[in-house]
């Protein structure tokens, strides 16, 4: 993890991989590690609809990388 190493993070998901996004922080001791979602599918999204779901988490990846502590 990058916070190891004093550098901030923040992990971005499509909502079908929530679960794969927590057990992947409980597997490797970072359980509860917050992260932003987004819709799916992405590939095939136009970036109009990108840039939305973009700019609707913007707020939260900036809290994320800023903010709020998290467990290493």
């Amino acid at each position: 993890m990058f916070e190891k190493q004093g550098t901030p993070a923040a992990v971005i998901c499509t909502e079908p991989f929530i679960r794969s996004a927590e057990n992947m922080s409980v597997a490797h001791g970072f359980s509860g590690y917050p992260f932003a979602v987004i819709p799916h599918p992405i590939g095939s999204s136009d970036s109009t609809t990108l840039d939305q779901w973009a700019d609707g988490v913007f707020d939260q990846v900036v809290s994320l990388l800023t903010d709020q502590p998290k467990p290493i």
